[in-house]
């Protein structure tokens, strides 16, 4: 006989949100390793003590994990998983009901609190530290590597080097072309260096106009991490132009 399946409608649930995410997934592993905690402690100073209630900012820091863990690179699409994975949901703290912040929200969060409180290099230097606690770091052998990180810029709003100066980019004045002019004179920025590119954005001035592996070229940055021969952990990460 054939089946069919339909979902009876029920006034109550009894719905345990844990007992629904694998005991072998990898993200109850990470959770007993984070700690919230440290991290409102880190950001207490960049709050007011007035005001409505913020989005906790450990759920935007546990939403980054999942990013980064799963290979989800863009925000919208994060939030869209978030709200529909249930491990996701329970890693996040968000029970079946929690609203799942908007992906607006993580650039305000990343280019404000965490990029004023240098949250996320804390983060990160805790993590090397626990790796280091348990015995994942030999610090016998080490690798040296870079990848180019497309920037968010566009060919067709740049302009030509020989166009370029300081001065556009003040008259700009957004966060960017800001940043820019601040590391201006720092040699991983491209002080040290007599080559100029062919074009600059005016978006983001930082960023370098490269090509690479017969590709088009782009607007890119390069990421350069140290890393352990053990076990491929990462130890420092760096970014400069591509």
């Amino acid at each position: 006989m054939m089946g069919r399946q339909e979902a009876p409608a029920q006034l109550f649930y009894d719905f345990d949100l844990k007992r629904h995410v694998p005991a072998d997934h990898m993200l109850r592993e990470i959770d007993l390793l984070l700690d919230g905690d440290s991290l409102r402690d880190a950001l207490r100073p960049f709050y007011s003590h007035l005001g409505r209630p913020s989005i906790d900012p450990e759920l935007i820091i546990r939403m980054l994990v999942i990013g980064y863990g799963m290979g989800i690179l863009s925000e919208r699409r994060l939030c869209d998983e978030v709200h529909l994975n249930l491990a996701y949901r329970w890693f996040c703290r968000l029970g079946l009901e929690g609203k799942v912040p908007d992906h607006s929200t993580f650039s305000r969060y990343r280019h404000g609190k965490f990029r004023e409180s240098n949250l996320l290099r804390q983060v990160f230097e805790a993590t090397v530290e626990r790796c280091l606690k348990e015995d994942l770091v030999s610090g016998e052998g080490f690798a040296v590597d870079a990848s180019l990180i497309s920037a968010d810029a566009n060919k067709v709003r740049s302009i030509a080097a020989e166009d370029w100066s300081p001065e556009v980019a003040r008259e700009a004045g957004h966060r960017a072309a800001r940043e820019y002019l601040e590391t201006l004179d720092d040699a991983v920025f491209g002080a040290a260096s007599p080559s100029q590119p062919k074009f600059v954005a005016k978006s983001d001035p930082a960023a370098q106009w490269t090509r690479a592996e017969e590709c088009r070229p782009y607007f890119a940055y390069t990421t350069n991490y140290l890393i352990d021969t053990k076990n491929s952990v990462i130890m420092d990460v760096e970014a400069t132009r591509g």
